[in-house]
């Protein structure tokens, strides 16, 4: 191991990896593909006409795409990151950072995750694991990781199954709730509760918003695996088959967006989870979500370039844009009075 970084950077750089040359896909999928739009064959306004524009926490968005936490705590993370910013600032999209963690602990390492000097009006989101409150992290922690990265929001990441699969992993979250709580009083900011791929059900997400949660991301099942990531850096094969048996686990995304907004009407609800493309964030606003998160596309794409990224996006909001016309939503409040049809099992 080289001694310039820690445990935790070399724990970071190997997600990257691991992301993009393996095989670390969930055996669930989102449930999106239950659903179908009824088609509206004569939509009375041009397509020039849909408008996908919002606002969210007190920022204007060109459309309800996020580009959803990925990485950072590396010379790479951070090429990574602010390419995907530049690509938002241009686009108008929303961006989540990777965990904080190790910029907080290696101070070295927080330039990788500070991206305003490239996307200065981006609604930005700062991002630590919310277990860390039960590891000697504060408020005050969060407020640094807020302001490190100049975010308008934090991200709390609530990563149960992961953390006990890692042989470093944070398995005490006796108590985390209260804590949650005395962090959603404190900071100036909003706090978004997310999980990483396995899902939040719908009474989870009533205690979290009863502690002050803003908002609820459900990172569903259908998407990444991080039980799989996590198999694929273990050296103890007992471990890694450990790691194999939960690559079915979790909500499946369509399934959490639907419950959680319809036990929280009035809480903005992020869908992210295995959305690959937008008809599937169509299908999320329409089952109540407010914004559909996407990462490992914009990965791929971020290793190429800022132009792929911003292509990446075109692409994504293109076919939003399309579902909205074809569906006969000519905005987003629109979209989501639309009722979806639902092929039963």
């Amino acid at each position: 191991m080289d001694s310039n970084f820690s445990p935790l950077t070399h724990r970071k750089a190997d997600h990257i990896r691991i992301n993009l040359e393996e095989d670390v896909s969930s055996s669930r999928t989102t449930g999106l593909e239950r659903y179908f739009f009824s088609n509206e064959a004569l939509p009375d306004f041009n397509l020039a006409d849909v408008d996908t524009n919002l606002t969210l926490f007190g920022k204007s968005l060109r459309a309800p795409l996020l580009i959803s936490s990925m990485t950072g705590g590396t010379p790479h993370a951070g090429q990574i990151n602010l390419r995907l910013a530049e690509a938002a600032q241009e686009k108008g999209i929303a961006l989540g950072l990777g965990s904080q963690r190790a910029a907080l602990e290696h101070p070295e390492q927080q330039a990788t995750f500070q991206v305003r000097s490239v996307a200065p009006d981006i609604l930005l989101f700062a991002n630590l694991g919310a277990v860390q409150l039960n590891y000697g992290y504060t408020a005050e922690h969060c407020l640094r990781a807020i302001e490190m990265a100049q975010a308008d929001a934090l991200f709390l990441h609530l990563n149960p199954l992961q953390e006990a699969l890692q042989p470093e992993g944070d398995t005490h979250f006796s108590g985390l709730l209260q804590k949650i709580e005395m962090v959603c009083k404190t900071l100036p900011v909003p706090v978004i509760a997310k999980e990483v791929g396995w899902g939040i059900s719908a009474e989870t997400a009533r205690r979290l918003v009863s502690a002050g949660v803003a908002a609820i991301d459900v990172a569903g099942a259908g998407g990444t695996s991080w039980s799989q990531v996590e198999m694929f850096r273990m050296n103890d094969p007992s471990l890694a088959r450990i790691a194999a048996v939960f690559r079915n686990w979790g909500i499946p995304t369509a399934e959490a967006v639907r419950q959680v907004h319809q036990a929280l009407p009035d809480t903005p609800v992020f869908a992210s989870g295995g959305l690959r493309n937008g008809l599937d964030i169509a299908k999320c606003l329409a089952l109540g979500a407010t914004l559909g998160g996407m990462a490992g596309p914009f990965l791929k794409a971020a290793v190429v370039s800022v132009e792929e990224v911003a292509a990446t996006i075109d692409e994504v909001v293109s076919t939003l844009r399309i579902a909205m016309f074809a569906c006969g939503a000519k905005d987003l409040a629109a979209l989501h009075r639309i009722t979806l049809q639902e092929v039963l099992p």
